[in-house]
């Protein structure tokens, strides 16, 4: 029975059946298969120390050497301001809408008078004005229509006619607010009759002079704050340090971008989107310039306005922009990156 260096054991082989290897084992030593377990077993377990042995005694210990990323790690905001107002409806959204509305006052149960006015009253005799100019119905914004007549169900209207734009709605609100009869039960001549104050126009004074720097443009719309470099037209962006995270960076270069004159929020911690910058190699393979890895972070305006004064990234000018024209502006590459994060209005 022969024991090798890594612990098997095996019958020692018969003399008589020994190869031409076995023979030229010395008698009290292992025999040639022993030898060759032992081999290998030492390439695995003292590869190092064998290495390590032959090294003088004063020769400092090296590590592997290991090649530097070549990204740089960058964090920026996606700064938005959300829509104020709801969008235009589509104009066969007007009719289906209006349709909707005169349906619904034809099922309704008739309007009982004597119920919300007392006889001989001011709010009743306004009523009755009000309601002689609808002929005969009590809806404040579906037109001239008479619900009990002959023609009642043929009420359909064209996609496009003006009686159900939501200007003509307006107007028929603003009309039908005017008071006509005076807390005298006393009815108010047609000249001396104050209008109602129209609400707000869609159309904001930014919009009319294409000011891209106020926040009041675009209500239905939602805005993305960006600003100009040395590269052109961006989000605010910086490298990441080694004592913060993206969430940090992006707080830090907004206010440094920006100022701090400006109510935000930002609404997660989690990327939005990311845009990639490839290294640079020359014809030898060496490293020119570093890639870049820029992840966005999406935050939220509630009040104030940038200040890129005294910024430290040399920022020149900012701009509010919706989707389309933040597509005139960015790069390609650049808007491919950051454009699936972005809403349809």
């Amino acid at each position: 029975m022969c024991i090798n260096q890594i612990g098997q054991q095996h019958p020692t082989p018969d003399p008589g059946k020994l190869t031409s290897d076995d023979t030229t084992a010395s008698p009290g030593k292992v025999c040639s298969r022993c030898a060759t377990s032992a081999q290998i077993a030492a390439r695995f377990y003292s590869s190092t120390t064998a290495a390590t042995a032959n090294l003088p005694p004063d020769a400092p210990a090296s590590s592997p050497a290991r090649a530097s990323p070549p990204y740089d790690v960058r964090s920026g905001l996606i700064l938005t301001r959300p829509p104020l107002l709801t969008r235009k409806l589509h104009p066969f959204e007007n009719a289906f809408f209006f349709y909707q509305k005169r349906l619904e006052e034809r099922l309704n149960t008739p309007f009982i008078t004597s119920i919300y006015f007392k006889p001989d009253t001011a709010r009743r005799l306004d009523w009755s004005l009000k309601v002689g100019e609808r002929q005969g119905t009590v809806a404040k914004d579906i037109g001239v229509y008479n619900g009990k007549g002959s023609k009642a169900w043929d009420d359909e209207l064209k996609v496009g006619d003006q009686l159900s734009s939501q200007e003509s709605l307006l107007n028929s609100l603003l009309k039908d607010a005017e008071a006509r009869v005076s807390d005298d039960a006393e009815v108010i001549a047609p000249e001396d009759v104050v209008p109602v104050e129209r609400p707000l126009e869609r159309e904001t004074e930014a919009d009319k002079k294409g000011d891209v720097k106020r926040l009041d443009r675009q209500l239905d719309r939602t805005l993305y704050l960006v600003v100009k470099g040395t590269d052109g037209w961006m989000f605010p962006a910086d490298a990441v340090s080694r004592d913060e995270n993206l969430h940090e960076a992006a707080q830090r270069v907004l206010d440094q971008a920006a100022g701090v004159n400006m109510n935000t929020w930002i609404v997660s911690r989690v990327p939005v989107a990311h845009v990639v910058e490839q290294p640079v190699q020359g014809a030898d393979g060496t490293l020119q310039t570093r890639g870049q890895k820029t992840f966005f972070l999406k935050g939220r305006i509630m009040a104030g306005q940038a200040n890129l004064k005294g910024n430290p990234f040399g920022y020149t000018d900012f701009k509010w922009l919706t989707r389309e024209e933040l597509q005139n502006e960015l790069s390609p590459e650049y808007f491919r990156g950051v454009r699936n994060m972005m809403s349809d209005r």
